[in-house]
């Protein structure tokens, strides 16, 4: 039995403990210092993200550009783990 859900299911339907593994399974790390943020590294661009109460903050950085969205929870996984992979 797998510990994620269904890609399908919406984000806000995943225990903190499935979006955890979730994250290290795309390859990001946990900040020792913050337990909500996790830093994913990229050939082309970095992320941080930001487990926040109402929704998944990440803030992409591309050299010296950076931007930033907020994915609600509502939101399936796999939709944002699509849009999390294209990158800024």
């Amino acid at each position: 039995m797998s510990i994620l859900p269904s890609a399908k299911t919406p984000l806000n339907q995943h225990s903190l403990t499935a979006l955890e593994y979730w994250l290290i399974s795309l390859g990001a790390e946990k900040s020792s210092i913050n337990p909500c943020l996790w830093r994913w590294i990229m050939p082309q661009w970095s992320a941080e993200i930001v487990i926040e109460q109402d929704e998944l903050m990440v803030v992409w950085s591309e050299g010296e550009k950076k931007s930033q969205f907020g994915f609600p929870y509502g939101l399936p996984r796999e939709d944002v783990e699509a849009a999390l992979k294209h990158g800024p």
